[in-house]
């Protein structure tokens, strides 16, 4: 007898599902024989407040080092074992032996967010429970161990509450640090297999602004023989592979003036990412309504970006009447044929990194689409977005996204 199959057998998609189904919602209470990660059992070593001083822009920003705080949180992970107690230390060098699994099979995910200095005085993240559950979802995706998600977030919020008032005083509201939680392969044994060692680390360090180039973000199409993610590849997850095979036709881009390539998929060349940003288009259609165009999650080619969600999210809720909110597949031919009619309104770059970014231009192949900039440097939609969501991380609007900080004193 043949052997029973379905249709369509979506086997990794499947696996990772009941994998992130099966992860503990809280730490272990005894009932398995491996230790869950368990942000209660933090242990503290300080550093000496006075050791470093807090660097100004131009002096964090003028090297080759991103400069981090006093501290990081770490946690080991064995198979054997599960997770060993976190802990907060002086943030510093990290010891790997040559055969770790990380610098050979690219077992490595991270996550990034940001923590905001309010105008109220307060000190805030941004959804972090968003960060959290992905990270957990790329960790799986490369065969790391799992965590709670909470337990994660828990440990990202102790982190800040140590070296949150010393790197963002309450005097310079307006600032923020750029967080990045990662976990590495550690097991020292050379074989293409599952390390049963690993290493979650956390730091937090300065970040410039780069979401108001001037003149707005200028994008090239990448080359035809080159693409960033692919279906059934791994561009929904947050791991190191994704990006350092981008680099060379960014570069290049560069070099021609632009500032990050926009990433087209398959012969009909659907509009993807901007760089390692999600990206939106703003037009007219043929019968005058006004849409907020960008690519969709459900074939797993993009990162569901928190930003991404966020400005989806409030543009229906807040615009609604006047903006269509579509996640759909279109192609670089329809912007191109939007832009012949005049029917392009604005285009923009969310992520993380360059938070709102306005997009100016994009070059494909010959052709040139500008995108009009009707305020200032940035477009009406854009402008209005980024506003909102300025508001909530700063603590002008008080919102459930933007989580407080209870900081040390």
């Amino acid at each position: 007898m043949a052997p029973h199959s379905t249709a369509t057998e979506d086997l990794a998609a499947t696996a990772l599902e009941n994998k992130i189904a099966q992860q503990p919602s809280r730490p272990s209470n005894g009932s398995s024989t491996l230790a869950a990660l368990d942000a209660s059992k933090l242990t503290y070593t300080l550093a000496d407040p006075s050791a470093r001083a807090v660097p100004d822009d131009a002096t964090a920003f003028s090297g080759n080092e991103t400069i981090c705080t006093d501290h990081m949180v770490t946690a080991v992970w064995h198979a054997s074992t599960g997770w060993a107690a976190p802990e907060l230390k002086p943030y510093g060098p990290l010891t790997l032996m040559p055969t770790a699994s990380v610098l050979h099979y690219a077992t490595e995910c991270f996550e990034g967010l940001k923590a905001y200095r309010g105008y109220d005085g307060k000190l805030r993240l941004f959804r972090p429970n968003l960060n959290a559950n992905r990270m957990l979802m790329s960790t799986l995706r490369i065969s790391l161990p799992g965590f709670d998600p909470a337990e994660l977030e828990r440990l990202i919020l102790a982190l800040m509450e140590v070296d949150g008032p010393k790197w963002l005083p309450r005097d310079q509201p307006g600032r923020f640090l750029y967080l990045r939680p990662a976990i590495i392969g550690t097991q020292p044994q050379l074989g293409v297999q599952a390390p049963r060692e690993a290493l979650l680390f956390i730091t937090a360090s300065f970040m410039p602004k780069m979401d108001a180039p001037a003149g707005g973000m200028k994008l090239h199409t990448n080359p035809e023989d080159m693409i960033r993610a692919w279906v059934g590849g791994f561009g929904y997850a947050k791991v190191g592979a994704n990006y350092g095979p981008s680099l060379l036709a960014t570069n290049e881009a560069r070099q021609r003036g632009f500032g990050q390539i926009l990433w087209l998929y398959g012969p009909e060349n659907y509009c993807t990412e901007a760089g390692a940003s999600n990206f939106f288009v703003v037009w007219r259609t043929q019968d005058g309504k006004r849409q907020l165009v960008t690519a969709p999650l459900d074939d797993k080619l993009i990162l569901d970006g928190v930003t991404r969600r966020s400005v989806v999210q409030l543009a229906r809720e807040r615009l609604g009447e006047e903006l269509e909110v579509v996640e759909r597949k279109y192609t670089i031919d329809e912007v191109i044929e939007a832009d012949k009619e005049g029917r392009l309104i604005e285009a923009f770059a969310a992520g993380t990194a360059f938070f709102i970014c306005p997009v100016s231009q994009i070059r494909h192949r010959d052709h040139d689409i500008h995108f009009p900039m009707v305020k200032g440097e940035s477009g009406q939609y854009t402008s209005m977005i980024k506003g909102w969501m300025t508001d909530i991380m700063y603590g002008k609007e008080q919102h459930p996204w933007g989580v407080v900080v209870n900081e040390r004193q």
